[in-house]
């Protein structure tokens, strides 16, 4: 029987698939569940910095309301802010002691400063690695790019010094040079990246002319984007390199790994089939190495990848020739 163990930032996973930061990861409850299923890790839920930012200001506004007495505002800031961060923490050493495989903390932030101090309060609590998930909307017309992409380096850089587990960051493919732009993250120290984070979707409903969101779930067809830059970046940068959004079975895991990644992330298909689904996945998984004589994770990953496949261009290639060009 083929080993489908694997490592992921020097992390040990019994086999690569990995709960992805969700609703179904946050509680020990759900965590404990993901693990009998098979899961090979668990991303705990993200603990976001708007949300913060935002439960403060509703309560800042009621204070404002009803009464005001000298530093009440930066009381409430500071206690809901507090108290939310006590939470989680909880979360990380309950999630810790109630499973034995790798427990991964997860911040969603988008600033430089805010969670340096509190990634080492994360460590402290038990988790075995931290992820990161970093996004800035570049809709500011008059701020440059490069402002922009900073603000991932600057944060990479303050949370790798601050603490001695692995750091994995989860990105987007929306930068004008991705390839150089992960040579950049690359180099801030981190153990590991999550390609791509899936962000939320507004839509708008035409009778409410109400704002609302869109596709929660992600589906398969969007495994292409991240499959392609695994491919090409795998083998060229010091870290290790998960696949995230579009795994929604066995052929899509192996795709990716096939392309470099390490491990896959899975949220959308456990919401759709259920837990059930990991080892389904698992079953799959072995029995197609065992039918290409993978004797163990380690042959199978990266047999795919830039200039180790048979047709390393395919993967540049940006224009459906035989399709639009008159060919077909």
């Amino acid at each position: 029987m083929a080993d489908i163990s694997t490592t992921y930032m020097g992390l040990k996973l019994k086999n690569p698939v990995i709960a992805a930061s969700s609703g179904m990861t946050e509680s020990a409850e759900q965590v404990r569940k993901l693990a009998k299923a098979g899961a090979g890790a668990v991303v705990l839920k993200s603990l976001f910095e708007e949300q913060i930012r935002s439960e403060s200001g509703y309560e800042i506004n009621a204070n404002e309301q009803n009464y005001y007495y000298a530093q009440a505002e930066d009381y409430i800031r500071s206690y809901t802010r507090g108290n939310d961060m006590r939470q989680y923490l909880d979360l990380v050493a309950e999630c810790r002691d109630a499973v034995d495989i790798p427990v991964i903390a997860s911040i969603n932030c988008v600033s430089s400063s805010e969670w340096t101090e509190f990634a080492a309060q994360v460590q402290r609590a038990g988790a075995d690695a931290l992820e990161l998930n970093l996004f800035t909307l570049p809709s500011d017309p008059v701020r440059e790019g490069s402002m922009n992409e900073q603000v991932y380096l600057d944060v990479l850089g303050k949370v790798t010094k601050a603490v001695s587990i692995p750091v994995a960051a989860k990105i987007s493919h929306y930068f004008s040079g991705l390839a150089n732009m992960v040579q950049k993250i690359a180099s801030t120290g981190v153990g590991g990246l999550v390609m791509f984070n899936r962000f939320y979707a507004p839509d708008i409903d035409i009778e409410t002319i109400e704002i609302k969101s869109s596709n929660v779930l992600s589906s398969p067809e969007e495994l292409a984007t991240s499959l392609r830059w695994i491919a090409l970046l795998s083998s060229r940068v010091p870290c290790d390199i998960a696949a995230s959004t579009g795994i929604h079975d066995s052929a899509g895991l192996v795709k990716q790994l096939l392309a470099g990644a390490k491990a896959g992330q899975i949220a959308s298909v456990l919401y759709r089939k259920g837990l059930g689904s990991i080892a389904e996945m698992l079953e799959e998984l072995e029995a197609y190495m065992d039918r290409h004589d993978f004797g163990s994770l380690e042959k199978l990953i990266g047999r795919a990848a830039f200039g180790r496949a048979e047709n390393p261009a395919a993967y540049e290639r940006v224009q459906f020739m035989k399709y639009f060009g008159g060919l077909a």
